[in-house]
């Protein structure tokens, strides 16, 4: 493959990677929304098609991968970083991944937002839970660092020496 063959596939790769973060960016936003109205069955749709996108930017990945071990280059970051010296020596390629890979970041931010919310919501219905279990055994406060601690309060009916 001669680099502007290679140039063009690339920018193609890079261009369809880009597009899928954004589009997961957009269903990570709209996840967040029904995880806080708690519209499970429109939240069901969007986990749904969220993997859907997630297996379409997979394959874009597997696709820029054997580009790459194709061309004899490593897999890796420093392998795309060589091939795209090679292919695109004006620097044009690397900028629009570095773009691709500030959109990855903020998905990774979306995510991990949306699984704080997960979280929280889980920690809360386990607390309820917790709470009609014990049926008041245990009381639930905020420990020092601001998390629940359970509280292992009773009373001592006789003691013996």
């Amino acid at each position: 493959m001669d680099p502007a063959a290679c140039r063009e596939h690339l920018h193609k790769l890079i261009d369809a990677e880009t597009a899928e973060l954004a589009a997961l960016s957009e269903l990570l936003e709209r996840e967040h929304g029904l995880l806080a109205n708690g519209d499970l069955p429109a939240l069901d749709a969007a986990m749904r098609e969220r993997q859907r996108c997630i297996g379409r930017i997979l394959r874009v990945d597997e696709e820029r991968r054997l580009l790459c071990r194709n061309l004899s280059h490593g897999e890796d970051a420093a392998g795309l970083a060589r091939l795209m010296s090679w292919c695109d020596p004006s620097g044009a390629l690397a900028r629009r991944w570095t773009q691709c890979k500030d959109a990855a970041a903020r998905c990774r931010i979306l995510n991990d937002r949306n699984g704080a919310l997960v979280s929280a919501r889980l920690k809360h219905v386990q607390q309820r839970l917790s709470a009609l279990v014990s049926a008041g055994r245990q009381s639930v406060t905020y420990g020092r660092d601001g998390g629940y601690a359970v509280a292992t309060t009773g009373r001592v009916i006789t003691t013996e020496a």
